[in-house]
């Protein structure tokens, strides 16, 4: 619905994680003259991009009483995408000329630029004078018409609070998502999920074998090649006849998915190769989870679906008191942090309205009926592919915002394209020049940058 024009509302509001996901809703939020107060559990803003050398003390995360570690970020990370889409609109994640040289320009840059670019929006738009730092939400529950925040801060005391509302913003790439191996139980080799790889030194001169084969199995089969014996990666997507050395390096193959493990050590895949191996490497994604929200049932995670969400945002029954910024995946991660968190703050102030809780239902079922229809599992219902750009335009269209802009998703659908054909080089090798040219005159339109870098222009 078009938005009316002035606020009604203005509201105390909490926000669950100061990460790249809470910090834009903090500020939209704000914008809309609303009172916020950001819970994070961490020292400094970032959320998963701050990065830790510390691993949690259970490799494969499952222990539910171990020390958790937030962040997932391992020492060589860099983007998966172009980084002129993935800024926020009117802050581009750009090479600025004030930066320091520890910075990195790169287009693919490593996950300390990333950081350094979310503390710049930040401080850009005074967004830590909000932050509760060192303090853990432990529970978000109904309280009449508003909502109650039980939080435990570093020095272990515990407060309650009450709020008109709770947007929801603690990432979901902490709990592992562990892949069901046939006779892993008497497998006596070693496991870990890539939750905490950190570098390839423990895998020196060991056989590895890497479960999964998009962004960070495809990275860290190949951080471990310089160090390794061998590598062979596990593919669930893979034919059951595939068998194939990859480019890159030479200890290096790719394999379908396993067919058994063995106490002798021994891993048979689906091909018939059978190889002795010291480590298996998860990575195999993660699960939402959040252990702090109470709503009596009503919002469950089945097979890695949050529900009932409508457009994966607002639950029908308990809108707008409660909603999530940052659930669905392939997509514009930053653009969709954005323009969600611009639509639950005007739904707020009462400046746009949503459905009926019936209507909104029936949305929902809607899609999870042509989720079915179409054969995908219930893990992929949050994931956009195909339909992320008309999911982002829908939001911009309910709070007169302009659509999302052609360069930006162009980069994306090209990015992923490298990432798939050219895993070993996409990161440094690209034939999208023009749309580089086309965001930065996008920006200095705008009078986001005052000039256009000489490299741009080449």
């Amino acid at each position: 619905m078009a938005p009316s024009c002035s606020p009604v509302n203005s509201l105390h509001v909490a926000v669950i994680g100061a990460g790249a996901a809470g910090l834009v809703a903090a500020r939209e939020l704000r914008r809309e003259s609303h009172s916020v107060v950001v819970f994070d559990r961490g020292t400094e803003v970032g959320g998963l991009w701050v990065y830790t050398p510390q691993s949690e003390p259970d490799p494969l995360s499952l222990d539910p009483n171990r020390t958790v570690v937030h962040s997932s970020v391992y020492d060589s990370l860099r983007t998966n995408l172009p980084r002129e889409c993935m800024g926020y609109s009117d802050f581009p994640f750009v090479s600025r000329p004030e930066h320091d040289e520890s910075r990195d320009p790169r287009r693919y840059p490593n996950h300390r630029e990333v950081l350094a670019y979310l503390q710049d929006f930040a401080r850009e738009f005074k967004l830590v004078e909000m932050v509760r730092f060192e303090t853990e939400v432990v529970l978000v529950e109904q309280d009449g018409r508003k909502w109650k925040i039980r939080s435990k801060s570093s020095d272990g005391v515990t407060r309650d609070e009450i709020f008109d509302s709770v947007v929801v913003c603690n990432g979901h790439y902490t709990e592992p998502r562990v892949a069901e191996v046939p006779g892993i139980d008497l497998w006596p080799g070693k496991q870990l999920h890539s939750h905490n790889y950190r570098v390839p030194d423990p895998f020196k001169d060991q056989v590895v074998v890497v479960i999964g084969n998009f962004a960070s199995g495809s990275d860290i089969s190949r951080d471990i090649t310089g160090v390794a014996k061998e590598v062979h990666i596990a593919a669930r997507s893979q034919p059951s006849e595939t068998y194939e050395k990859l480019p890159g390096a030479d200890n290096l193959w790719l394999h379908p998915m396993i067919e058994r493990a063995h106490k002798d050590g021994s891993i048979v895949f689906k091909n018939g190769k059978v190889i002795q191996a010291d480590t298996i490497v998860h990575c195999t994604g993660y699960i939402y989870h959040f252990p702090f929200l109470n709503t009596n049932g009503y919002i469950t995670v089945e097979d890695n679906c949050v529900g009932p969400l409508y457009k994966h945002v607002f639950p029908p029954a308990l809108a707008p008191g409660l909603s999530f910024v940052g659930l669905p995946w392939m997509t514009l991660l930053f653009t969709m942090f954005e323009l969600q968190s611009k639509w639950v703050a005007a739904v707020l102030s009462g400046r746009v309205t949503l459905p009926s809780e019936e209507k909104m239902m029936e949305d929902t079922n809607a899609l999870y009926a042509k989720r079915d229809a179409n054969g995908f599992p219930k893990r992929y219902t949050h994931r956009l592919g195909a339909s992320q750009a008309e999911y982002l335009n829908w939001i911009a269209d309910q709070i007169g915002e302009p659509p999302v802009e052609q360069w930006r998703n162009q980069e994306l659908e090209g990015g992923y394209v490298r990432l798939a054909t050219q895993p070993d080089t996409f990161r440094d090798k690209w034939d999208d020049d023009h749309l580089i040219v086309e965001a930065y005159e996008d920006f200095l339109r705008q009078k986001l940058i005052s000039v256009i870098p000489s490299q741009i222009l080449g």
